[in-house]
């Protein structure tokens, strides 16, 4: 069995060691995937873009009709409390809320409370290597449920989906539904066309990212046109860059799709200028949060 870590967690108003914390069997996390989930990036011990990551909570919540238990400012201090507890410098947070403990029943049950859990852990970010050279990529038909803007505990989908492409070697699998992009299995997937980023647009169908928007504002400080709209799985074969993003890749180049190079000419096979230009806002962007 995996040895687990003496780190402190959050569960249910105490603070743990994570290899003591214990939930019941009738979590319905547990019996249901009945629960939602964040994970909050955290630079120089402060927290990045943690407004959105509250408003993205809020809205996964009231999407699977659970109360969110805390305000803003008490998320933020338990935050805290886990973020100064580990030595790590760049750290992840990980908040969990399931519906609560009951007797099985599909049934949502009410007056229970939620089950609130988070943990820290250092930030694990792709190597020099990768941001160099760029990573490979699969692709696959989009075979999960239809509710992919909820950020669910349900990842049985997701998981299939990344072990295809763990299997081979790659870095992720970029999924399509009825022909158009949709996500990765776990990130958001950028198309960049004759120098403008393309993303699939906010539907039930895709995560909303919290690097859409920061996506968006990197776009226009560097003065790269940014759009949202539907990308037939063409486009993305023929594009002239493809990216990643997501917490721990921040921004990431796709350079090989389907065991084929991606991009044109010169650059082929190779990070390219959008994702270069992207990738050193991103970094302007950690720094300027910091105090």
């Amino acid at each position: 069995m995996q040895a687990l870590p003496d780190t402190l967690c959050y569960l249910n108003g105490d603070y743990t060691a994570l290899n003591l914390a214990k939930v019941s069997v009738l979590d319905r996390g547990f019996l249901f995937g009945d629960g939602i989930y964040e994970v909050v990036p955290v630079y120089g011990h402060n927290v990045f873009r943690f407004d959105e990551h509250m408003a993205r909570l809020d809205r996964s919540l009231a999407k699977v009709r659970i109360a969110n238990p805390h305000t803003a400012s008490e998320w933020l201090a338990r935050c805290r409390h886990l973020i100064e507890s580990h030595p790590a410098e760049d750290q992840l947070l990980y908040i969990q809320v399931t519906r609560g403990v009951a007797m099985r029943d599909h049934v949502m049950p009410i007056d229970i409370e939620p089950t609130v859990f988070m943990m820290i852990s250092a930030m694990k970010q792709p190597s020099a290597e990768q941001r160099h050279r760029g990573v490979a990529c699969l692709t696959a038909r989009d075979f999960r449920w239809e509710r992919g803007d909820i950020k669910s505990t349900s990842l049985m989908g997701n998981v299939l989906a990344r072990q295809m492409s763990a299997d081979h070697g790659a870095m992720e699998t970029i999924m399509f539904r009825d022909g158009f992009l949709t996500e990765a299995a776990s990130c958001n997937v950028w198309v960049v066309h004759e120098g403008a980023v393309l993303g699939p647009p906010k539907s039930e169908h895709v995560l909303e990212g919290i690097r859409y928007e920061l996506i968006r504002e990197l776009c226009e400080e560097e003065g790269i046109a940014f759009n949202l709209r539907p990308i037939p799985e063409g486009e993305v074969v023929a594009a002239d860059e493809l990216m990643l993003s997501s917490a721990t890749k921040e921004v990431l180049p796709v350079t090989t799709l389907d065991g084929e190079s991606v991009g044109h000419g010169a650059g082929r096979g190779k990070p390219g200028p959008v994702y270069g230009r992207l990738y050193a806002a991103y970094q302007r962007a950690k720094a300027a949060q910091r105090p």
